[in-house]
């Protein structure tokens, strides 16, 4: 026998806003469940539960990172809400759950504990679930960073890439630093604070194998009559010991003498060599140290030294999201 349960376009308006999913899926399943809200909203998340099933194996490589920051500017959350396209990425709807989703984030520690948080009545997790039924796409919370400090900043580029940093202290301009720094964090990918952090075995073989990539491609150079690379001996300041550095000292002023420069003015021309040995000589720490790259709004100067342009403050931590 045909239902006769008779639906209006309000309770389908409610049970939309409620869940997000279209009008005609919120149609049939006030139908299916003879009118009764809860009932209807079981229907759309069993729906959510079988589409999600069906998708478990899908890449949710697209989707949107997003920073946020509590009143004091104390702790802040950098997540990514992952979705299989880049049309659903950019959807209106898609970039608010990522915004409100990232507000409840803001309460929590960590990601198990953020998807078991309460969003509208279910969990976290089920909300992921219920929206995949309702997009059509696999939905996953793809990275979760939290981040306390005296002074929390964020940066966010276009929805792709999320960051935030921590401060010591909080000094005059303070949202003009932190912002600066994160989008350093954001745009150069640094992946520590300082070479202090790198771990002695991830260094040498960093070296060997940076080493063994510029020689091959001198021996493809050389072939071709170019001109060669420069083949470092060192990658990181954590290798330019005491001991090294006054090497590299007494090598500049053997080259000083071969070239016949007198004696009374090396000491004007020593630092600069020992500033370009240290440069060639530190590639990794440029690379992946925050506080030792070049500053991308004044590439004069390093990150650690923009810092101290700010009087007594430090970078205490960060975290830096991305999609894929």
């Amino acid at each position: 026998m045909e239902n006769t349960v008779k639906i209006t376009a309000a309770e389908v308006n409610k049970l939309r806003k409620a869940t997000g999913a279209g009008m005609m899926d919120c149609k049939k399943a006030l139908v299916e469940a003879e009118g009764d809200f809860d009932k209807a909203i079981e229907v759309l998340r069993k729906k959510g539960q079988k589409v999600a099933a069906k998708r478990a194996d899908r890449e949710s490589t697209e989707g949107a990172a997003v920073a946020k920051i509590n009143a004091d500017n104390t702790k802040g959350v950098a997540i990514v809400l992952g979705c299989e396209t880049d049309f659903v990425g950019k959807n209106e709807n898609f970039l608010k759950l990522a915004s409100d989703l990232g507000e409840i984030a803001l309460n929590h520690n960590s990601k198990e504990e953020f998807l078991a948080a309460d969003f509208g009545g279910m969990t976290v997790a089920e909300k992921l679930v219920e929206q995949t039924g309702v997009i059509g796409e696999k939905l996953d919370i793809n990275a979760f960073e939290t981040l306390e400090a005296a002074y929390v900043g964020s940066y966010v580029h276009i929805n792709k890439i999320a960051a935030i940093v921590g401060l010591s202290s909080v000094v005059d301009n303070v949202e003009t630093l932190a912002k600066d720094l994160a989008m350093q964090i954001a745009s150069m990918g640094a992946t520590s604070l300082s070479y202090k952090d790198f771990d002695p075995a991830y260094v040498a073989s960093e070296t060997e194998a940076r080493i063994a990539v510029i020689e091959k491609d001198n021996i493809e150079l050389g072939r071709l009559g170019k001109p060669l690379k420069n083949v470092p001996k060192y990658i990181s300041m954590s290798q330019l010991t005491d001991e090294v550095l006054a090497q590299a000292k007494e090598d500049a002023k053997a080259e000083l003498k071969a070239e016949g420069k007198p004696e009374q003015i090396w000491d004007r021309i020593l630092p600069g060599k020992m500033e370009r040995f240290i440069s060639d000589n530190t590639t990794l720490d440029k690379e992946q140290c925050l506080l030792d790259q070049n500053f991308i709004k004044d590439e004069k100067m390093t990150v650690a030294k923009y810092v101290e342009s700010y009087g007594d403050v430090a970078v205490t931590g960060f975290k830096r999201v991305t999609l894929g």
